[in-house]
C-alpha cells in the first residue's frame, strides 16, 4: 500500500484544493499540512518551494517534492492513474486534456485571482480594474460554454482532470461578486457551462473537498 502523500495547503486558497480533488478521485492516500500565508515566504517552507506558495506535495513513494498545481496534477495522473480514469493515453485526446488544463492555469486562475485581488484586497478602489477582471471571468464562462455545446465533458466522453481543475476557482464566485453573483445569470447566459458545473459538483470527491474546505476555513481562518 502506498505511503500517504503530504499535501501542503492553505484553508482558503483554491489551488491546493484542486490537487486534493484529484487525490480523492484517484483514492491516493494523503495528509494535509496547512501553512499560514506569512510562513510561505520564508524558511523552512521556501526550501520546498522557492516561490513561496501552495500547493506543494511530498511523495514518499517516489521521493519527489513538487510545486505548481498543474504540474502536480499531471504527476498524479501519470504516476497513480494506471487505468487512465481521469485522463487519456490516446491521441489527440491526451493533448486536449493538457490544453484545457493549461487554459485553466493561464486563463481561469489568473483572471479569477486578479478579480479577487481588485475586489477584496487592493488598498484603493479601482472600478476600471474590477470591471476588467470581472469581464474576464465572464469571458472564461463564455469559452467554456461554447466548448461544451452538445457535450457532457470537455474531452471525450468522461470527466477528466481537464474538467476537475476548474472546480475550486469556480467556488470563489460568491467571494468575487458578492451580492452581484446572481446578476451573472449563469444558467441563462451560459447554460452548457452551468449544467457541466452542476455535474462536477455532484461528484463524491468534489462534495468531500467542498466540505473539507469549509471546515478548514472555519478552523484556520
Amino acid at each position: 500500500m502506498s505511503k500517504p502523500i503530504v499535501l501542503y495547503s492553505h484553508a482558503t486558497g483554491p489551488n491546493p484544493w484542486k490537487v486534493a480533488i484529484i487525490l480523492e478521485e484517484l483514492k491516493v492516500p494523503y495528509t494535509t499540512k496547512f501553512i499560514n500565508m506569512a510562513d510561505m515566504k520564508k524558511p523552512p517552507f521556501e526550501t520546498l518551494n522557492p516561490n513561496g506558495r501552495v500547493p506543494v506535495i511530498e511523495d514518499p513513494n517516489t521521493g519527489i517534492t513538487l510545486w505548481e498545481s498543474g504540474a502536480i496534477i499531471e504527476y498524479l495522473v501519470q504516476t497513480y492513474d494506471t487505468t487512465a480514469t481521469l485522463t487519456y493515453t490516446s491521441s489527440p485526446e491526451r493533448f486536449y486534456v493538457s490544453q484545457w488544463l493549461h487554459f485553466q492555469m493561464s486563463g481561469q486562475g489568473p483572471y479569477f485571482g486578479q478579480a479577487v485581488w481588485f475586489t477584496r484586497f487592493h488598498e484603493e478602489s479601482l472600478p476600471s480594474a474590477k470591471k476588467r477582471y470581472h469581464d474576464q471571468v465572464k469571458r472564461v464562462f463564455y469559452v467554456l460554454d461554447k466548448a461544451l455545446e452538445g457535450k457532457q465533458w470537455l474531452v471525450g466522453n468522461k470527466c477528466t482532470i481537464a474538467d476537475l481543475s476548474f472546480v475550486t476557482w469556480d467556488l470563489m464566485l460568491p467571494f468575487i461578486f458578492g451580492d452581484d453573483t446572481g446578476s451573472l445569470e449563469l444558467e441563462k447566459n451560459y447554460p452548457n457551462y452551468f449544467a457541466w458545473n452542476k455535474r462536477l459538483m455532484e461528484r463524491s470527491a468534489v462534495k468531500k473537498i467542498v466540505k473539507d474546505k469549509t471546515e478548514a476555513t472555519a478552523v484556520h481562518e
